[in-house]
């Protein structure tokens, strides 16, 4: 979408056959995704998905509350969404416009067009023995990016962050609405978040240390039943109402989504005329609550660059205006993964250093950086 209001006709090759729908758990749309989106007119497609999360409260597995913070004065509240709504409210948008999407598109190789110096294009093949060419070959495809091995054979693989990821939807539960805030917990032995809606339903995701890397699959073995059983042993000291949310927890609607995974830095995100945009060039782990928001920024400013400057110099300028503000963030969450994923002593630690902490960092002008990020982009970009 951010290609064509640039003026510059852009066609998706989604690797896999069908659509999105069902698939995933709830994530935070941010104020600076929310206002990346809004260059673009799609920032009201979100809204209309999302529910408002103007805080966050933290309390300890005692029940202590450690802190509680939102964003910057005057700015709008983040947005908790179903991942499923938010891909079928920007599916929706994009097909609105006129943009079409290939399925069933799984990349395996791509090469340069045109002199081995001055590439003019690029050909990309598929699984299904198809091609296509085009003036430049952007890389949307995750953390497990195709098109990031391709423009450098030895780029960095995923980082297991010691903690496995789950979430779900719980009624019924007796507890009352948080209003607009996300209840978080320093767990004994894992980490929980909560959000208890006006209508009774309650939103919750919940990271468990874990010795050892597991993929999607791999805990995707484990029926939602038996997750659950382990997840309330987990929880089973903890001072706060994390069994009564997992006891009324439907399995139907439970999510795992296996190790919690990052790349503090992808050295290389572009050659000739491939470039890589969202995960595929920094990939948060899910603790910074900004991967999404990072990604549209990205896509944004990607598109910006690429309507002033010539590839060779568009893509260089993308990353200078991107690299410093993703890895930085990534940086952060590292950090909140580590506390998470604390033992018994570095947790009794944590939980002496934390109440110090959050005052100092809870205050909104320290989150500023992260949410008063602005594009600006009627300004021409500069090689």
């Amino acid at each position: 979408m951010a290609l064509r209001q640039a003026g510059i006709e852009a066609r998706v090759y989604e690797a896999y056959d069908s659509t999105a729908d069902g698939v995933g758990g709830g994530l935070s749309i941010a104020p600076n995704g929310l206002r990346a989106l809004s260059v673009i007119g799609a920032d009201d497609a979100v809204r209309a998905v999302g529910l408002p999360m103007d805080s966050i409260v933290i309390h300890s597995w005692t029940g202590k509350r450690l802190a509680a913070f939102g964003g910057p004065s005057g700015m709008e509240p983040q947005r908790f969404v179903m991942r499923p709504d938010l891909y079928r409210a920007l599916y929706a948008e994009a097909a609105g416009r006129g943009i079409e999407v290939a399925h069933g598109k799984r990349l395996v190789s791509a090469e340069h067009l045109g002199p081995q110096h001055a590439p003019t294009g690029v050909r990309a093949h598929f699984a299904d023995g198809t091609a296509a060419e085009a003036d430049v070959l952007i890389g949307a495809d995750g953390i497990r990016s195709t098109v990031r091995a391709i423009i450098d054979p030895a780029a960095p693989q995923p980082r297991y962050t010691g903690l496995l990821g789950f979430g779900g939807w719980s009624d019924h539960t007796g507890l009352a609405s948080t209003g607009d805030a996300m209840y978080m917990m320093f767990g004994k032995r894992a980490f929980f978040g909560y959000q208890v809606f006006p209508d009774g339903r309650c939103g919750w995701f919940a990271n468990l240390p874990h010795p050892t890397p597991m993929s999607w699959s791999e805990a995707n073995r484990t029926s939602p039943e038996e997750w659950l059983r382990v997840l309330r042993a987990a929880f089973a000291d903890d001072r706060m109402p994390v069994l009564d949310i997992l006891r009324k927890s439907d399995p139907a609607e439970f999510v795992s989504i296996g190790g919690m995974e990052d790349i503090p830095r992808v050295p290389t995100w572009h050659r000739g005329r491939m470039v890589l945009v969202g995960d595929a060039a920094h990939a948060t782990s899910p603790s910074s609550g900004q991967g999404a928001s990072l990604a549209a920024e990205s896509a944004v400013q990607l598109a910006r660059c690429l309507r002033d400057l010539p590839a060779e110099q568009a893509f260089p300028a993308y990353e200078r205006l991107r690299r410093e503000r993703v890895e930085r963030i990534i940086a952060a969450a590292a950090r909140t993964n580590s506390d998470k994923a604390a033992g018994p002593v570095a947790r009794v630690l944590r939980d002496l250093i934390l109440p110090t902490a959050m005052k100092l960092l809870a205050k909104p002008e320290k989150m500023a950086w992260q949410f008063d990020y602005r594009i600006d982009w009627d300004t021409p970009v500069t090689a």
